[in-house]
C-alpha cells in the first residue's frame, strides 16, 4: 500500500468562526473514520506561532530556513492501495474542511 499526504495552507480556510468549528468537529469525524477503517498514519496542524529553525549535520540551529519552504496548515497521512482511494479520503477532507486539500504520494520505502 501507498502513503498519501492530504493537505492544505492555513490560508486557504477562510472560515467563519462558526464554521471554522464546524470543520473541526467534521474533520475529527473523518479522521476517526480513517482510523476505524485502519488506513489512518497521522494527521495534525502546524504550529504555526512557534517558528521553525534549520538544523546542520552538526547539531546547529539557525532562524534561516530553507527559502520557499514555509509550511503552513493540516496534514493527514493515510496509507491507501490506490491513488483513486487517496482522492475519495481527499474530498472527504475537503468537505470537512470547508477547502481543497492537495494530494502528494510518498515515494515507496521498505522500511517504513
Amino acid at each position: 500500500m501507498t502513503k498519501y499526504l492530504i493537505s492544505f495552507p492555513s490560508e486557504a480556510m477562510v472560515l467563519t468562526d462558526e464554521q471554522l468549528a464546524a470543520a473541526g468537529v467534521d474533520s475529527r469525524a473523518v479522521i476517526e473514520e480513517a482510523k476505524a477503517a485502519g488506513v489512518y498514519v497521522f494527521a495534525g496542524g502546524v504550529n504555526e506561532p512557534v517558528a521553525p529553525v534549520l538544523v546542520s549535520a552538526d547539531g546547529s540551529v539557525s532562524g534561516q530556513i530553507y527559502r520557499g519552504s514555509r509550511l503552513s496548515g493540516g496534514f493527514t497521512v493515510l496509507e491507501l492501495p490506490t491513488r483513486e482511494e487517496a482522492v475519495k479520503w481527499a474530498a472527504k477532507l475537503a468537505r470537512a474542511c470547508g477547502c481543497a486539500q492537495e494530494l502528494r504520494e510518498f515515494m515507496y520505502d521498505p522500511a517504513s
